[in-house]
């Protein structure tokens, strides 16, 4: 029996998820404030069924831009369902630094939350890596995802 357990690349790991984000906080700007949704998200995208075989140009243009809208959906919610499987500190982190209106800083963040710079970081880099695994979008050494 082989128990080879590959290695983590903490720092692309780490990169991605920090992608990641910033992917989601620019979506999130593309959300009408209606349907903006708190960490605790319950709401759903239902797409349409059309039985039309023929559209015109903007039922074309029309269906392309609710396919990314139900794709852009998807994403956010995965990312939230992510967020909401880690620590309470660890989501206050990323909820500060990408899921706010007003744009936060990391001091501002540690010194509100009442941490050291140093524990600041590591929840910070904890929250990533348990957020990579929550997603499955961790990144092994070797290239391995």
């Amino acid at each position: 029996m082989n128990l080879d357990i590959p290695q983590i690349d903490e720092e692309k790991t780490r990169f991605k998820m920090e992608r990641m984000m910033d992917k989601y906080k620019l979506l999130r700007l593309q959300t009408p404030e209606d349907f903006l949704p708190k960490i605790t998200t319950t709401y759903t995208i239902t797409p349409p069924s059309f039985s039309n075989q023929f559209h015109s140009s903007t039922e074309d243009a029309a269906l392309k831009k609710m396919d990314w809208e139900i794709e852009r959906e998807k994403y956010m919610k995965r990312i939230e369902r992510g967020i909401n499987r880690l620590t309470q500190k660890e989501r206050r982190i990323l909820v500060m630094l990408y899921m706010q209106d007003e744009e936060m800083f990391d001091y501002e963040i540690y010194a509100e939350m009442g941490l050291s710079q140093r524990n600041y970081y590591r929840f910070k880099n904890k929250a990533f890596y348990r957020l990579a695994f929550a997603l499955r979008e961790e990144v092994y050494k070797g290239g391995k995802s």
